[in-house]
């Protein structure tokens, strides 16, 4: 006998809208006979008694086969630090702003959870990276992220001293508000509005981008995934002189790193950041591949389905096209979809 399917909930709890998605969808999965869990911090929102309450932990998608997110990127970012270990799907229903990871809209939550019940779905492995702090040779932190890892100055006042580094040879030294270490998944956040480049999911690559360095060469970079990367906040005095009257621009100044903007590590001057590929991918549940069952995506086809993401989520021009007319009924459907939710999804 084959054990009972497992789904764990992740809710936006502050939002009505997300409240009565999610216990539609509980209530769905569990007249499927599917088991289902909630998160012991939301379960008094959600109020549903048939759902087994879990820690906010690794235990909480232990075994599980998906974790559906109700909410926008954010909370399929909190959601993907529960499934990452557990080596769960995620599958996210946007209510947020722009929802660029999320899957589904909530007009199709009850096609979105009869998918889910018939395995009628494919997974994409998104790549991610690990994160190592040093100070003075020591190990002081170590976390991960799927969008990106930021170095950030401390002060507002301040220009933050830094130096890059790709496979152990200084790159360049700036003086900036800091820099994106960004995965594919990543470049359509932080790191594009930082000015970096579109870099499709299947492309396997590292990004750097600074962010207002004051320097000529501060373009953005894409390195093999390969690569190790740093970023050393210089410690003494900086080389960029006071401002008039002596406000310490010109002194040293520590730096926060932020993971996903979720996870923060104080940097003092002298801390040594190092990115690398991380050892666990997440999973992402996408409803295109239906076809295939709960099989990954091939290359071609998470290509255009993240070509068509890009089109509906920006509202791109492609007046005039003239493919092939299966591609063209495809892009009319996400393009009413899209008028259907207000055009900000």
């Amino acid at each position: 006998m084959s054990p009972q399917r497992t789904v764990l909930l992740v809710a936006h709890t502050g939002r009505p809208a997300a409240v009565h998605s999610a216990r539609l969808v509980l209530d769905r999965l569990s007249a499927a006979g599917l088991a289902v869990r909630v998160l012991a911090t939301e379960a008094p929102d959600l109020r549903f008694p048939a759902a087994r309450e879990m820690p906010a932990s690794a235990e909480a998608a232990a075994g599980a086969e998906m974790v559906i997110v109700i909410g926008g990127d954010g909370t399929l970012l909190r959601a993907a630090e529960l499934a990452r270990p557990a080596g769960a799907a995620v599958l996210g229903v946007n209510l947020g702003h722009v929802g660029f990871l999320a899957e589904a809209d909530p007009e199709d939550l009850s096609d979105t959870v009869d998918r889910v019940v018939a395995r009628r779905y494919a997974v994409e492995r998104r790549m991610t990276i690990d994160v190592t702090v040093r100070q003075n040779g020591s190990v002081t932190a170590e976390t991960w992220a799927l969008n990106e890892a930021t170095v950030e100055k401390a002060a507002r006042e301040r220009m933050l001293d830094m130096v890059t580094e790709v496979d152990g040879r200084p790159l360049s030294r700036w003086g900036c508000d800091g820099v994106v270490f960004a995965t594919p998944t990543g470049s359509t956040a932080y790191a594009f509005s930082a000015g970096g480049p579109v870099v499709w999911p299947e492309v396997e690559a590292l990004l750097l981008v600074p962010i207002s360095a004051h320097a000529l060469f501060a373009g953005p970079m894409v390195v093999s995934p390969r690569s190790v990367l740093a970023a050393e906040v210089i410690g003494g005095t900086s080389p960029w002189p006071k401002a008039a009257g002596g406000d310490g621009q010109g002194e040293a100044s520590g730096a926060v790193l932020w993971c996903d903007g979720r996870r923060r590590v104080d940097l003092p001057p002298g801390a040594r950041v190092e990115v690398r590929r991380g050892a666990l991918p997440v999973l992402l549940a996408r409803l295109g591949g239906a076809g295939q069952g709960t099989a990954g995506l091939d290359g071609a086809e998470a290509g255009a389905l993240f070509t068509d993401r890009l089109v509906a989520k920006f509202g791109l021009p492609v007046t005039g096209w003239r493919g092939q007319a299966d591609a063209r009924l495809a892009m009319a459907v996400i393009g009413q979809r899209e008028e259907g939710t207000g055009g900000n999804a």
